[in-house]
């Protein structure tokens, strides 16, 4: 149990205390006002309340920090100073406008079917370590075409529990993820067979893990950790010097994702509005602009479809603050 020094211990504790009675995982909002309570105890020990000094000082932008870091770090003291003024403590609550993350386009990578084909051979490529525990060669081919056949977001791939993914009924299951929504994800019928493949033989290797990916130390791997590898076979499947615009990502298989699925409806004849509220759910969005986002129209990528009606589509796609998906 984490112990709070600052004259604001109670407060942080009621509050994260209420926050998982009312079923939120409040994660990072546990690690900011960590970082809020040891800031208080070393610049105001005496303050037994949110001052205005302490809430700007709180407030300035780091030198490395980008905005919608600051943003994140801003919104659990906003929160904890709400909470106390609800119990009647005169608190000051940092202006919305210190938190306020501006619109952001960012321009993913789409990946091209021949990226994809290079990409993945590398991960079946993987030379096993020499450790026995290592995990890589066996957890790599399939995290990442998981990620990318379901649209998944990053974390979500790797922080699957073996609890959570029914290989029987080839549905998974993705507990408290963005906005702490719940959603069922159904796994395509290629990619099933492969996890049931995968999960024979490393249940073998670690018949007690908790997670369907287990790492080295046979946790989940860690974001970083994930990254890394994913430029690394990017780099060594040959693809690194021939990209086009921005630097791929893990992410940017669920941009993807997405982007695909549209354009086979498009191609497909289907109607765009009436199958953009499945994708949403799909991809546990809560409102059709998150999911919106992601569909980046790049007919030179696709010349198929380049019959198509490209400015009708591009409509659909608003202005969606990055934080949002």
């Amino acid at each position: 149990m984490t112990v709070y020094s600052s004259r604001l211990a109670s407060y942080i504790s009621d509050l994260i205390a209420q926050k998982h009675l009312l079923g939120y995982s409040f994660a990072y909002g546990e690690l900011a006002l960590k970082w809020f309570d040891e800031f208080c105890s070393e610049n105001y020990p005496q303050e037994s309340t949110i001052t205005r000094a302490m809430g700007l000082a709180w407030a300035v932008r780091r030198p490395t920090e980008k905005p919608v870091s600051t943003a994140k770090r801003l919104a659990p003291v906003r929160e904890l100073a709400k909470y106390m003024l609800r119990k009647g403590v005169d608190a000051y609550v940092i202006p919305n406008e210190f938190v306020k993350q501006p619109a952001v386009r960012y321009a993913p990578h789409i990946f091209t079917d021949k990226e994809l084909e290079c990409f993945f051979h590398e991960t079946d490529s993987i030379h096993p370590h020499i450790h026995k525990e290592c995990m890589e060669p066996l957890v790599m081919p399939v995290i990442f075409r998981l990620i990318y056949t379901c649209g998944l977001r990053p974390q979500e791939g790797r922080l699957i529990k073996r609890k959570d993914i029914n290989l029987e009924e080839g549905v998974l299951f993705i507990p408290e993820s963005k906005r702490h929504k719940d959603r069922f994800v159904v796994i395509p019928e290629d990619m099933l067979e492969l996890c049931r493949r995968y999960d024979t033989i490393i249940r073998k290797k670690v018949p007690q893990n908790e997670y369907f990916f287990p790492s080295g130390d046979f946790t989940c791997y860690h974001a970083v950790t994930l990254e890394a590898n994913f430029k690394r076979y990017w780099k060594n499947a040959g693809l690194w010097p021939e990209t086009k615009g921005n630097n791929p990502r893990i992410y940017d298989f669920r941009h993807t994702f997405a982007t695909k699925r549209l354009y086979q409806w498009m191609k497909d004849g289907r109607d765009i509005d009436a199958c953009l509220p499945f994708l949403s759910a799909y991809m546990g969005h809560a409102h059709l602009s998150q999911t919106a986002y992601y569909i980046h129209l790049v007919p030179e990528i696709f010349p198929t479809l380049s019959g198509l009606d490209w400015e009708r589509f591009s409509k659909l796609i608003p202005e969606v603050a990055e934080n949002e998906i």
